[in-house]
């Protein structure tokens, strides 16, 4: 299939692209700046992906150039993967910004899509908006950024079911692997390669760990079944290791630790602030979707891929 992905330059857009061009697809990929304006972790992924597919750079969602790619082209799926994530953590977060961002001139993206024959959207979505995955609290957005992504799907599926166009929601957790920004995991490689001991500060919360790897052959999975499907909107939540964050911390520290012949010890200290929510998890199992997927294989090329990188810096 033909297919516009924009937001590829995110650690799960690399994946995404990548499992979808691997297995047959030719995906167009947009960038709203020029390949050499990126940098770190992230230009990484770029230089990566721009090998692999049709890059599109300098072009806003929404915009004229943008509109005139989906009229020059004849896309059979539109996987719209960006969100305006600027100091998402933030509870200075503009959300109604981050949704004027996310959903720009999309009644002309909608009708152009369909003119020229599409008729398949892929949304992502998160598991910090409201309504999604299962736990306590209410199942409230976690953020300003969730509320942004949540109101973001109110958008979509209103226009969708205007312009007859399927939709697809794909839920993701967290996600963890190669190429991810300097978040839990990095963290935790980074002081062990460095013979130090981590500490964990909120041991307590029950979260939901993913391969990347793993999320992404769901990702193609449901891609193509939305494709195939008379359905008018199908909504997937991918699981993965279901468990408190001190139990996917030695989950980690073993599987390290045997593949290095390093120690990884490290610290679980004592969780009193609960400013989110205490579980947040997906429902569906992706284990049992995806029967051929490899943990040994990934568990391997994570660890190869955090000792290059790490003697890439120190040299």
């Amino acid at each position: 299939m033909k297919i516009l992905f924009t937001g590829a330059s995110s650690f799960t857009g690399y994946w995404f692209v990548k499992k979808l061009v691997e297995n047959g697809h030719e995906v167009f990929t947009v960038f709203t700046k020029n390949q050499n304006q990126y940098e770190g972790i992230r230009k990484s992924r770029v230089d990566e992906i721009v090998k692999i597919s049709n890059p599109l750079f300098n072009m806003v969602f929404g915009s004229k150039e943008f509109i005139q790619t989906l009229n020059k082209h004849n896309f059979n799926v539109y996987c719209h993967h960006l969100a305006d994530v600027t100091n998402y953590k933030s509870n200075e977060f503009d959300y109604l910004k981050a949704l004027e961002k996310n959903t720009n001139n999309l009644e002309l993206v909608f009708s152009s899509l369909k003119k020229n024959g599409c008729n398949s959207i892929l949304l992502t979505g998160s598991i910090f908006e409201n309504d999604e995955g299962i736990g306590n609290n209410d199942l409230l957005a976690f953020s300003k950024y969730g509320l942004s992504k949540g109101l973001t799907f109110q958008v979509f599926r209103f226009l969708a079911e205007q312009y007859g166009l399927k939709l697809g929601k794909f839920v993701i957790p967290n996600p963890f692997g190669p190429f991810e920004e300097p978040r839990f995991t990095n963290y935790l490689m980074k002081n062990w390669l460095a013979g130090n001991v981590p500490s964990v500060n909120t041991p307590k919360y029950i979260r939901d760990n993913i391969p990347v790897d793993l999320l992404a052959d769901v990702y193609l999975y449901f891609l193509n079944n939305l494709a195939e499907s008379f359905e008018t909107f199908m909504k997937i939540n991918p699981s993965g290791f279901v468990e408190s964050q001190g139990d996917f911390t030695n989950r980690f520290a073993v599987n390290i630790s045997q593949r290095l012949n390093i120690n990884c010890d490290f610290k679980l200290n004592n969780q009193t602030e609960f400013n989110e929510p205490l579980i947040r998890v997906n429902s569906d199992n992706s284990f049992n979707l995806i029967k051929d997927w490899s943990e040994e294989l990934f568990w391997d090329n994570l660890t190869d891929y955090y000792k290059s990188f790490y003697e890439k810096i120190n040299q």
